[in-house]
């Protein structure tokens, strides 16, 4: 009887394996740690900016305002302006960067193409910049005094002011996010080409379809869902835009870069209008849900 009543009591405080005895809660202590920063550091952090969105931060204190900071955004036209400038960028620059990715990895996955791995490193060695390291390269580049413009003077073309013209700015940050991304998408486009069946591809061309009929007619439908994934990603970034609007023109000029993430940088950290900047990031991350939900959408998950 006694002997019954120890085991139950071993069962209950914990699990006996050998000559150690662990209670229950042991699990728990180790995931502890990762709990307790995950609520400290994200958790905690998205709740009290909501607070902060329906209050107003005056004298070093919250008053609540309900909804008056989400109403002063509504009629403000310089956030609307940065949301118009950072659509123009999406709908021009990721169109052009995902198809320059899939030629680049069309050509990447060419049997023809001896090196492979030191042109797939070329192409990924981008992303391993930093963000800030090479959006002030971009900009020694683009200087009005800078190389393209060096190399254009070489041709008796004048000189662009790249950082100075409200259209040309546009184009440099387009042209730099570009140049950084591309490669990664290549990485993840080439993975997708690589993983093909070969027996499908020898099959079309026993039927007699040229190179270019199979891309479009099957390698480009077996790589819609990476598609779908990458022009969702490439979207939630442009919209998060950041480092290179503020470092290539600083939002400039006149406002013809600024962007939402730059308008609530600038609202939150040079006017300490806090409450303002956190209804800033909560309607530009609902923004977001609903751009990335469209294309789920609209191309079915990838399946059309």
């Amino acid at each position: 009887m006694s002997s019954t009543l120890e085991r139950e009591r071993i069962t209950t405080r914990g699990k006996h394996r050998g000559n150690v005895l662990y209670p229950a809660s042991t699990p728990y202590w180790f995931v502890a740690p990762f709990l307790i920063i995950f609520l400290a550091f994200l958790v905690f952090p998205i709740i009290y900016s909501l607070v902060i969105s329906f209050s107003q931060w005056t004298a070093g204190s919250l008053h609540f305002k309900g909804f008056f900071q989400y109403a002063k955004l509504l009629s403000d036209g310089q956030f609307w302006h940065s949301l118009a400038n950072t659509f123009i960028i999406l709908i021009i620059q990721v169109p052009v960067m995902i198809g320059l990715a899939a030629l680049f990895a069309t050509l990447l996955n060419s049997p023809r193409l001896r090196w492979k791995p030191l042109f797939q490193l070329g192409f990924f060695l981008p992303i391993l910049i930093d963000t800030v390291a090479y959006s002030l390269t971009w900009s020694f580049i683009l200087d009005n005094h800078g190389l393209i413009n060096h190399i254009l003077s070489t041709f008796g073309i004048p000189s662009v002011n790249w950082l100075g013209n409200a259209v040309a700015a546009k184009a440099s940050i387009m042209l730099a996010i570009t140049w950084h991304w591309t490669g990664y998408n290549v990485v993840i486009l080439l993975g997708g080409m690589q993983s093909m069946p070969s027996e499908v591809y020898e099959a079309a061309r026993v039927d007699g379809a040229s190179a270019v009929r199979q891309w479009f007619s099957m390698t480009l439908p077996l790589l819609r869902p990476i598609l779908l994934f990458e022009a969702v990603l490439s979207t939630i970034g442009t919209m998060q835009l950041f480092t290179e609007p503020f470092i290539l023109t600083g939002g400039g000029p006149a406002n013809s870069t600024l962007t939402p993430v730059l308008y609530l940088y600038k609202m939150g950290f040079q006017t300490f209008d806090f409450g303002y900047a956190a209804a800033i990031a909560y309607v530009l991350a609902i923004i977001i849900a609903v751009f990335s939900v469209i294309q789920m959408r609209l191309t079915r998950g990838g399946d059309i």
